[in-house]
């Protein structure tokens, strides 16, 4: 499948291991290339999908300059909505507990922008996924932040761990979203290039 892609050397930008492992799982011949300190920061006044979707955009373009013809490159960017604010990645272990308590017991939203660039052309789409998680004790969230790596994940979780395990309820939407890209949205697109 997506033999369309032959006739470009596809590039992901981004060192995140679980998007090197779903774009792997397209089975996507990719090779990583990413830059030191790409600009995250994005306008106030961006509300929920528009976030992600401006700074995927932005990475495409810090890379833009340094693309050959022939080179398709895919950029993505996640986070997670509550209550009108963004939770990126935890500062320090005390604002991952704090994530967490704030998520136990409710819904958020995941947010992925992704955008797919060639010295020609770019493309970009936004994927949501509603969570909800089950109310989590003090020790299940201390045992996680103790135990895994929240410390690199928007919201302080990554969904296929044990936080995800025992505490995600219900799912609206696409899970590998959650994990940080959508591929059957991706999929979908990459077919119309």
């Amino acid at each position: 499948m997506l033999d369309n892609l032959k006739k470009y050397k596809v590039i992901l930008a981004s060192n995140s291991p679980r998007r090197k492992e779903l774009l792997a799982g397209l089975g996507v011949d990719y090779e990583v290339r990413t830059l030191p300190d790409v600009d995250e920061s994005y306008p106030e006044t961006l509300q929920g999908a528009d976030i992600p979707l401006y700074i995927a955009k932005e990475k495409a373009d810090a890379y833009v300059a340094m693309m050959q013809p022939g080179e398709l490159m895919i950029t993505a960017d996640t986070i997670v909505w509550l209550d009108g604010q963004v939770l990126g990645k935890p500062v320090d272990h005390e604002d991952a507990l704090r994530m967490l308590r704030t998520m136990s017991g409710r819904s958020h939203e995941v947010f992925t922008g992704v955008c797919i660039t060639t010295t020609e052309w770019q493309r970009s789409f936004t994927a949501q996924t509603e969570v909800r998680f089950a109310t989590l004790s003090e020790d299940e969230i201390a045992y996680y932040v103790d135990k895994f790596q929240p410390m690199d994940k928007a919201g302080a979780y990554g969904v296929q761990e044990w936080i995800g395990f025992i505490g995600v309820e219900n799912i609206s939407g696409s899970y590998y979203n959650i994990m940080g890209l959508p591929v059957q949205k991706l999929y979908r697109e990459l077919l119309k290039v």
